[in-house]
């Protein structure tokens, strides 16, 4: 029984060490990860990919496809800034699972323009967030200055 309660013991520490591991989500990203230019306007609604990647904790964003895929169930916090100018309007989606949570929206007549927004979100695992830019809008960075950036965190485990 001694040696029961100990194989007990360890799977559990073990399970405690995972489950911690896991709980350690974050991501930060800017658009380009070098030059400059615009993204967009596209005549239809567009999946933006953050190339430049400053963190990714846990590894839940892939910079290839512009996607954060939720490692565990748990209350994330996503937000997102986006930069355009005076041609076009600058607007961008935070999408869930293809749905439209929220979106930053910005226009101008001259000068630049600046958007922000964010939201809380209670993910399953395998859920997918990502930014997408609005149709016949258009986003402009610079990897100097890193206008457009998209982050997000794990608050708590469900």
């Amino acid at each position: 029984t001694i040696k029961t309660k100990a194989n007990i013991t360890e799977k559990q520490v073990e399970a405690l060490r995972k489950d911690r591991e896991v709980s350690k989500v974050a991501f930060s990203t800017s658009l380009l990860a070098s030059g400059s230019g615009y993204t967009g306007p596209f005549n239809t609604d567009t999946n933006l990919i953050f190339k430049n990647v400053y963190e990714n904790l846990g590894n839940a964003y892939n910079p290839h496809t512009g996607l954060f895929t939720a490692p565990v169930r748990g209350v994330y916090h996503f937000e997102f800034y986006i930069h355009g100018t005076s041609k076009y309007y600058s607007g961008a989606f935070l999408v869930k699972n293809g749905q439209q949570i929220c979106m930053a929206f910005d226009s101008t007549s001259s000068g630049r323009t600046a958007a922000s927004n964010g939201a809380t979100l209670l993910l399953e695992v395998g859920d997918v967030v990502f930014l997408r830019l609005w149709v016949n809008s258009w986003i402009y960075d610079d990897a100097f200055y890193n206008h457009n950036t998209f982050s997000g965190h794990l608050l708590f485990t469900m």
